[in-house]
């Protein structure tokens, strides 16, 4: 069964770093695309990054491009079965549950796709001194 085990959440100092892990334990992701979401408190979940697992092609979704488009980088190491992101120089207005969310798609990807098939339980990042 598909599922997404996400880690790397936790608190950490503005201007930190931290690396986010989602894994779909047993399949290969080159049929996805696997998104990155955030939800901050009182806020909606919205859209942060997405990546091909075809291609390796990566967007960053329109709202939140330019605040993090500089800081937070998403990448898959396929042996892994395993999508990061990196995000640094975090501030305290990325605080938030951040989920991963997979979509079986297996074509050229032009931008995040708003709907996904499978998520993630979420991990919460606290930036905060």
């Amino acid at each position: 069964q598909f599922q997404l085990v996400e880690s790397g959440g936790g608190l950490v100092q503005p201007g930190g770093s931290l690396r986010l892990s989602c894994a779909a334990p047993g399949f290969t992701l080159d049929y996805y695309v696997i998104g990155w979401f955030h939800q901050a408190p009182g806020k909606e979940r919205e859209g942060v990054s997405c990546i091909s697992g075809r291609d390796f092609n990566s967007h960053y979704a329109d709202s939140v491009a330019d605040s993090v488009k500089d800081r937070f980088t998403v990448s898959i190491d396929y042996p892994k079965h395993t999508v990061y992101l990196q995000m640094t120089s975090l501030k305290p207005e990325d605080t938030a549950v951040y989920s991963c969310a997979a979509l079986r798609f297996h074509g050229r990807l032009l931008q995040c796709p708003r709907d996904y098939n499978y998520w993630g339980q979420g991990t919460q990042v606290t930036v905060a001194a």
